[in-house]
């Protein structure tokens, strides 16, 4: 996260940024944080924050930085910077030339309040006609205006060529309250219940994205609202040489967020209800980041979990064992994760 600054200051912001919000990271601290990631065998280097545009000079030469060790680059834009199809193509470009995989774009009901729809146009239009991998994804509401069919149905995006059009994709994502008890309005059948929980697999960010905070902090999980919950942060980048590797083992020595990752929250919650009815949970959540907040903060919850999580710890090493030996194995899979888990590592949790 090159800095939390952002032009738009969207209600429920993920991650709190805003114009007024000032903290960056500088360039050295970027680079050194890309070289630690390719010692520590990281896949991929993902530009988000805030809005990383606004460190343009500092974002192009830490892509060229990632490109250099191999990396696949991507980064996450409100594309406030496509005034017009000329400008957005002149800075899709230059990322190009530097080492830019794919580009993410984000819009929806408030996103719109601060950036016109036209500019996430001008910015897909503009990578796609240059050959790059261009993503959007669309805020989730039971009452909006912009929608996944608003985008495919414009005219600018319906005249794109075959070509263009495999390069780009969308989606959309709920979105979600920072108040962890306050429910949301969303389409049916989109929240957690006891007739579709056993669909929710475990989560895919914790322990498997690791995050440099704008502040320098370094966060277990690209979460939204994970600047809320200290517990998420698992080291500083200032603090010692080897950090990354000290937030790592940190992380992955904590049960609960081992148990996050191959459970998820939602079945978490669940499982703290059957202990304590008062715990209510069913139609509440549809964004799972939200169900991770309630988990994290609710003191009914967090009681259950320090008075009963060692009833889950064999269940959490068989499904590590399934995921990191088992299964590899049997696929003929030569990947070796760089995380394993056995029961010496099981460690209380920072609850």
């Amino acid at each position: 996260m090159p800095t939390w600054t952002c032009p738009a200051e969207c209600k429920d912001c993920g991650t709190l940024s805003s114009p007024r919000v000032k903290q960056h990271l500088s360039l050295d601290m970027m680079l050194d944080a890309i070289e630690k990631a390719k010692h520590s065998g990281f896949h991929n280097v993902v530009f988000t924050g805030g809005e990383p545009t606004l460190r343009w000079n500092d974002l192009l030469i830490a892509i060229k930085k990632a490109k250099e060790l191999d990396f696949p680059t991507r980064i996450v834009t409100n594309a406030h910077w496509a005034t017009n199809e000329k400008i957005a193509k002149e800075k899709v470009k230059k990322l190009i030339e530097v080492g830019l995989d794919e580009i993410n774009f984000s819009t929806g009901d408030e996103h719109v309040r601060f950036i016109p729809i036209e500019k996430i146009i001008n910015a897909i239009l503009a990578s796609v006609s240059l050959n790059l991998r261009a993503y959007l994804m669309i805020e989730l509401k039971s009452e909006r205006k912009i929608t996944k069919e608003t985008i495919l149905n414009h005219p600018r995006i319906i005249s794109l060529t075959e070509t263009e059009r495999k390069l780009f994709d969308l989606s959309e994502s709920p979105w979600m309250p920072l108040n962890h008890n306050e429910v949301e309005k969303y389409p049916q059948g989109l929240t957690i219940n006891r007739e579709n929980i056993a669909f929710r697999t475990g989560c895919d960010s914790i322990l498997q994205t690791y995050v440099i905070e704008s502040d320098g902090k370094i966060g277990s999980c690209c979460g939204l609202g994970m600047r809320l919950i200290p517990e998420l942060c698992v080291g500083d980048i200032s603090s010692e040489e080897n950090y990354l590797e000290k937030a790592i083992d940190a992380a992955e020595n904590d049960i609960l967020k081992l148990w996050i990752h191959y459970k998820g929250p939602e079945r978490i919650i669940e499982w703290a209800s059957e202990k304590d009815p008062e715990i209510k949970w069913e139609n509440m959540y549809a964004h799972r980041c939200q169900a991770c907040s309630r988990m994290y903060k609710d003191e009914k919850i967090r009681k259950i979990i320090k008075e009963h999580f060692q009833e889950m710890i064999a269940e959490i090493i068989h499904c590590a064992f399934l995921e990191e030996e088992y299964l590899p194995e049997k696929m003929g899979n030569s990947i070796n994760s760089y995380r394993r888990l056995n029961s010496s590592q099981v460690v209380e949790g920072t609850l």
